[in-house]
């Protein structure tokens, strides 16, 4: 969850860096031209709102079906590489065992033996390694399918053009105060959520 939470936060902060660079240029090519509108004011009001992606992503059903998913694989994960270990521990310490007491029959046998063991760990380190960079990737896609989902939605949702600028914020990172009315997670979540059962 850290992780996801560490990739949407460099997604959007990236997004809010693109979205300042483009929102300067509007203004300077209306600077450019000397004329000045009062589109970017409603009402005497900056129209910008933001969406605080922690609440988003706890509240978000798409979200939190992939985060179970991806827990659940984890576990799984987890589970297999701790069995095939628990395994070839039993087999160190039975390879141990016949060493100590002479049960091989012969120094050529146990060192197959010992190649054998030593070769099932290599595996079960390849093995780690596999399911580990499968995760990464199924997080990766799952906060790519995240973000283009909200992205796509945000387009639509804002397609009357009533905010300027729709911006992230993470545990109070970003903003550091907002009047009341600026927060349009709730809306966001419950448009996302009723959009995600059709």
């Amino acid at each position: 969850m850290n992780k996801l939470s560490l990739i949407l936060n460099a997604i959007f902060a990236i997004a809010i860096i693109i979205l300042f660079i483009l929102v300067g240029s509007m203004k300077t090519q209306k600077a450019g031209n000397h004329a000045v509108s009062n589109d970017t004011t409603r009402n005497g009001k900056l129209e910008v709102a933001y969406v605080n992606v922690d609440s988003l992503l706890l509240n978000y059903t798409f979200s939190k079906d992939a985060n179970e998913e991806l827990i659940k694989k984890q576990e799984d994960s987890r589970l297999t590489l701790n069995v095939k270990a628990r395994s070839l521990q039993n087999e160190m310490q039975e390879f141990q065992r016949k060493l100590e007491n002479n049960a091989f029959l012969s120094r050529e046998r146990a060192e197959q033996e010992h190649n054998r063991l030593l070769k099932k760990q290599q595996d079960l380190q390849e093995l780690e390694q596999k399911l580990t960079e499968e995760l990464l990737e199924q997080q990766q896609k799952m906060s790519e399918q995240l973000r283009d989902t909200v992205n796509v939605f945000l387009k639509e949702f804002n397609k009357d053009g009533r905010y300027q600028l729709i911006i992230s914020n993470t545990a109070n990172d970003n903003i550091l105060y907002a009047q009341e009315g600026y927060d349009i997670t709730n809306e966001i979540v419950e448009a996302l959520n009723a959009r995600c059962k059709k």
